[in-house]
């Protein structure tokens, strides 16, 4: 009895030790062909928008990447990725602070006549749904495709100071959102459904003109209010 407990401890030990450490890939991964988009240590592979550098507002702290609002405001802005992507699968975790909002912004067309990366790119919204003040309108919540689709049913994030975990998927414009392991969205950019969801929102407006015409672009992590992290970004192409 006591070897058989001792062979069980000694297992879950070995199990701890070998648990994949955060913003590494195992073989399994990089076989697969996923790439980490965060090292863990710097900003490489990133920049603000429009600028060549990162803002002082997004620091790497202890592996994860942090936007933190108490910087400077000339160090604020969306940071986007320095490579452009068309059909990939994303995976990431974000945590946000209590009352914090955020989003992961893609197929972002990087031009001084677009001001701001939403002009041009969808968004899956990142949210604390509870205390976060743009909690109003339901496809505003967490997980959500932001100001088009989703609802209280699907936007099941964890509080704040807890991991989220994120799978957004992009194949010949048809992409699918999962929050947790729960599907939030999945459609096809450009149908007739999807132009009908444009034309009920707020990208209707004509400063949205170009509002998800490319199916390609940079990736974007948003600053908004409230701090937000970010840590194990990977992406594989498909």
């Amino acid at each position: 009895m006591k070897k058989a407990l001792f062979l069980t401890v000694f297992a879950l030990a070995g199990l701890i030790t070998i648990a994949q450490k955060p913003n590494t890939l195992t073989k399994k991964e990089k076989k697969e062909g996923w790439k980490l988009l965060f090292d863990g240590t710097s900003t490489k592979g990133w920049h603000t928008y429009l600028r060549d550098t990162v803002g002082s507002k997004w620091q790497v702290r202890d592996g994860v990447l942090v936007f933190d609002p108490s910087q400077p405001a000339s160090g604020g802005g969306d940071i986007v990725t320095n490579e452009e992507y068309e059909n990939y699968e994303l995976n990431l975790e974000w945590n946000i602070s209590k009352g914090g909002n955020s989003g992961i912004i893609f197929d972002i067309q990087e031009n001084p006549k677009y001001k701001d990366t939403y002009l041009t790119g969808p968004e899956m919204q990142v949210l604390d749904n509870k205390d976060a003040a743009d909690n109003k309108k339901q496809n505003h919540l967490a997980g959500c495709l932001y100001d088009m689709s989703g609802d209280s049913t699907v936007s099941k994030p964890r509080p704040p100071g807890e991991w989220n975990q994120v799978r957004l998927i992009q194949n010949k414009g048809h992409i699918t959102f999962y929050l947790n392991g729960i599907q939030t969205y999945d459609g096809q950019i450009g149908s007739e459904e999807w132009n009908k969801m444009v034309a009920g929102s707020k990208f209707a407006n004509k400063a949205f003109a170009d509002f998800a015409k490319v199916t390609k672009g940079k990736i974007a992590l948003q600053q908004h209010p409230g701090s937000s992290q970010w840590r194990n970004i990977k992406i594989k192409l498909l």
